[in-house]
């Protein structure tokens, strides 16, 4: 089977004859109208790719023993709780683990008790920015040698809620700080780029990949002038990227995210990679017909690790009405073991390498945020355009189109804006209210909102009810 001569009596198709058979084959119908559709991000998506797509197309292919990781979220707001329900998790088949810390006086040793650290990696999401307890943190994990990522995003933060967490000096004084506590440590990262808030507030993937990019140039630009030592060699980094239902585009998105990371960090001379943190959308979940959602969240982690993210946090089917529910935690989790020890995919993280059409989305969909970051970067930057309220309305933007498309049916969910089960009830099911929440307060810029998109719908079958 090996034999390179197995094909030869067989004459070179090229991709313009393929082209006449196809027009052929149409008896007439216009190749173009019939048979290519155009996504959200001006993508021209053809009926057939050939390897004379890939001339000229940069190489995307992820770095040698590439591996993910299976993690699990909790919510540490008792951390006596969260450390058995870690303990449970870990014991169950979680590999990595996502605390999210609401407060600062949270006791470290008791939420971290009996945890293997040789062998789980840690996130943590920070609801607030305070030096000492996360120092403390940090030197109770050093003891430990335990593999870290901190996840501390000023500007995420500024733009989901539209202020600082302090001000902006302090912050990034604080900030400053906790990355000198970790510059010569291997098995811990400081920073993050919380792509998720653009994906579940509508931007279209170009948006995402380009807004993240320059998300983190300005973290790069921060540290290279207070001092250029601070991204010598190494400047460690998280994206936190929401995974959609468009299942190739999201695969090529991931991958062209760590290239376009690797462009501008070898601008820096930074030779370390990024760490891709992924999560599925829940900008596509809905609230009736919920088991659907399984189906929707086991594609998108599908994506996430074909894509090469390095780790991969499900999200719970019922995620967006409920407040905890061990059986819900259980299902997530064992979608990923499914695919990682019966469906294989612990061995198929390459692949999408190789992939006529994958390569030409990557391709695309890098190219044309490289573009899109270069406008931001000339327009004064991320901070810039985020204050003057032009990211805001791009993102307004695309959520419109993207809600039009579901609203007239071009974008189908099933059991939401098609085939609904007109004798499913939620009223008295909704523990979390799961629309977005008015909450008028002053800020300093316009925050950028996630939506879902059958939120409209949901609230009418609510009232109907």
């Amino acid at each position: 089977m090996s034999d390179p001569g197995l094909f030869d009596e067989f004459p070179e198709v090229s991709a313009k004859q393929w082209k006449q058979k196809i027009q052929f084959d149409l008896k007439g119908a216009d190749y173009n109208d019939t048979l290519i559709w155009e996504s959200l991000e001006g993508i021209a998506v053809k009926p057939f790719y050939h390897s004379e797509d890939l001339d000229g197309v940069k190489n995307f292919d992820l770095p040698e023993g590439h591996n993910w990781k299976i993690a699990q979220s909790i919510y540490a707001g008792d951390v006596k709780k969260a450390n058995a329900k870690a303990l449970d998790y870990l014991k169950r088949g979680a590999e990595s683990l996502v605390f999210t810390i609401p407060h600062e006086d949270f006791d470290v040793s008791a939420l971290l008790a009996n945890i293997d650290f040789k062998n789980t990696p840690l996130h943590f999401n920070f609801e607030f920015l305070v030096l000492e307890p996360i120092k403390k943190l940090l030197a109770f994990l050093d003891v430990q040698h335990a593999i870290c990522h901190l996840n501390i995003d000023l500007i995420g933060n500024l733009a989901r809620t539209g202020n600082w967490f302090h001000k902006m000096e302090k912050d990034h004084s604080t900030l400053e700080d906790i990355y000198g506590l970790n510059k010569n440590q291997n098995t811990t990262s400081t920073l993050s780029v919380d792509l998720s808030l653009y994906q579940n507030a509508g931007a279209n993937m170009v948006q995402q990949l380009a807004y993240g990019l320059a998300h983190a140039n300005e973290y790069l630009n921060h540290f290279a002038n207070v001092s250029p030592s601070a991204v010598e060699g190494s400047f460690p980094i998280t994206f936190k990227v929401s995974i959609g239902s468009n299942y190739f585009f999201e695969i090529a998105k991931l991958r062209a995210l760590r290239w376009l990371f690797n462009s501008i960090a070898s601008a820096y001379d930074i030779n370390n990679d990024c760490h891709i943190l992924s999560v599925p959308s829940k900008r596509n979940k809905t609230l009736y017909d919920y088991n659907v959602n399984l189906l929707r969240t086991t594609s998108e982690c599908m994506s996430a690790i074909l894509g090469g993210a390095d780790t991969v946090s499900n999200l719970p089917y019922d995620a967006i009405y409920h407040k905890d529910n061990e059986f819900a935690d259980r299902i997530a989790r064992n979608q990923l073991l499914l695919l990682k020890e019966e469906s294989y995919f612990d061995q198929a993280s390459n692949v999408a390498e190789g992939s006529y059409y994958i390569e030409s989305l990557t391709q695309q969909l890098a190219q044309k945020a490289l573009d899109l970051f270069k406008q931001i970067e000339n327009s004064g930057g991320l901070l810039s355009e985020l204050k003057n309220g032009t990211i805001q309305r791009k993102i307004k933007e695309s959520a419109a189109k993207e809600q039009q498309f579901f609203d007239s049916g071009e974008i189908t969910s099933v059991g939401t804006n098609k085939y609904q089960n007109a004798q499913d009830s939620m009223k008295d099911d909704i523990e979390l209210y799961p629309f977005v929440k008015t909450n008028p307060r002053k800020t300093i810029i316009e925050p950028i909102i996630e939506r879902r998109l059958a939120e409209g719908l949901e609230q009418k079958r609510l009232d109907d009810e």
